[in-house]
């Protein structure tokens, strides 16, 4: 009876065939097996064409190997390499040295297979029908850090976007491990930088956006704040900022005031001097001196300009009569004026005329009247004066011959307070 063959090509003796050959048939076979269960060869593709693995009875045969590997080539077309039809068998091709290895096909001569999608090695078995590969998940397996050696896992070996946040342990990304510029404003979601995650004294001017506020100084400026405490809006007041004192004296004096370039306003405090006392005689007294005008004032100014100014000296007291009737009157006191502020009339009454005198024998003189102010705002006489700038002086009092008296006392000199803004 003749013998009978396997999918391997491995010969299936029958009783009594092959006498006195059997020990040469079975070291064959034994061959044929240890070829398709550890069998390497390198066969050559050629691009667009169609490489035909044989598998024949008997001999060793290139279909028959456990390893496949392909020898280094471009694929730039459409190949196809074949098993043929009715083997069973377990099957690595080496891939790993072809160019554009998706355009190969591994398949059996009627049947299907697959097409590699990298240059490397791929695992598949032929169910004598079709050609299948095999990958890790269908191995039921997976690979431990024991199964990787060391640098193994190169940055090409990695598809993009196949690390996820669920592979990444908590506090595994290290600073040292971020490159130099690589958060961009994309990476930082709206709300997620924290007053805590920001050092003190570290938001410098130049990262601050700028404000509608001019940059400048302001005289007494008028600033608008806004609750995260950003000035908002400035601007120069229309105050009398920055005031000096220009003149500080009393009278009689006269002389000019130099204002300041940049000066807007003016302040002055006025006080006309006071009218003397009526003088006595007769047994009379005089009548007291009228009080000198007094007034605070304030206007615009020209920056650069210069003011004149005048500060009123004190009335002279009347004489004192011994021989019988009137007694002089006193003097009036004269106007402290200051640009157009003259209208400050000095003391004794009617304006320029003082009746601070006694008007006869045996009876006592009359006040005189007090100066004119010559404008609203008055302030109490003596605020900025300790001595009563610009007050009457008293009468003479009651004397006669025999009992001599001195006559009325003069007023008090006017004073003059001016002050300016040096803008």
């Amino acid at each position: 009876m003749t013998s009978a063959y396997s999918d391997l090509g491995l010969e299936l003796m029958v009783t009594g065939e092959n006498a006195g050959t059997w020990g040469d048939k079975t070291n064959q076979n034994l061959n044929l097996i240890q070829q398709a269960i550890a069998g390497y060869e390198q066969v050559t593709l050629s691009s667009g064409g169609t490489l035909t693995l044989a598998m024949t009875d008997e001999t060793l045969s290139n279909a028959r190997n456990m390893i496949i590997k392909f020898a280094t080539a471009t694929i730039a077309a459409s190949t196809i390499c074949t098993i043929p039809d009715g083997i069973e068998k377990f099957y690595i091709f080496d891939c790993s040295g072809l160019t554009n290895p998706s355009n190969l096909t591994i398949k059996t001569v009627s049947g299907t297979g697959f097409s590699p999608d990298a240059a490397k090695i791929y695992a598949a078995y032929s169910d004598g029908t079709n050609i299948v590969e095999i990958s890790l998940d269908t191995l039921g397996g997976t690979i431990g850090s024991a199964q990787l050696a060391a640098n193994s896992v190169l940055t090409a070996t990695i598809s993009d976007n196949q690390i996820t946040t669920a592979k990444i342990s908590d506090n595994q990304i290290t600073t040292a491990k971020i490159s130099d510029n690589q958060i961009t404003t994309a990476k930082v979601s709206d709300l997620q930088i924290t007053t805590a995650k920001i050092a003190d004294d570290s938001i410098t001017p130049d990262k601050l956006s700028n404000t509608a506020v001019t940059a400048g100084a302001y005289t007494a400026a008028s600033i608008t704040v806004d609750a995260q405490g950003r000035l908002t809006a400035a601007s120069s007041g229309a105050g009398a900022a920055n005031m000096k004192t220009m003149i500080f004296q009393t009278g009689p004096a006269s002389g000019s005031v130099a204002l300041a370039p940049g000066a807007s306003k003016v302040q002055a405090f006025l006080f006309a001097g006071g009218g003397g006392g009526g003088g006595n005689g007769g047994g009379t007294s005089g009548g007291t001196g009228g009080q000198g005008g007094f007034g605070f004032y304030a206007a615009t100014a020209t920056g650069g300009s210069t003011i004149p100014y005048s500060i009123g000296g004190a009335g002279n007291g009347g004489n004192r009569n011994l021989g019988g009737g009137a007694s002089p009157n006193g003097n009036a006191g004269a106007a402290t004026n200051f640009h157009n502020f003259s209208t400050n009339a000095g003391g004794g009454g009617n304006g320029a005329y003082s009746h601070g005198g006694g008007s006869g024998p045996g009876s006592a003189g009359s006040a005189g009247n007090a100066g004119n102010t010559g404008k609203t705002g008055t302030i109490s006489a003596g605020i900025l004066f300790s001595d009563q700038r610009g007050a009457g002086g008293s009468g003479g009092p009651a004397a006669s011959p025999a009992t001599p008296a001195p006559g009325g006392q003069p007023g008090t000199a006017g004073g003059i307070y001016i002050l300016s803004n040096e803008g």
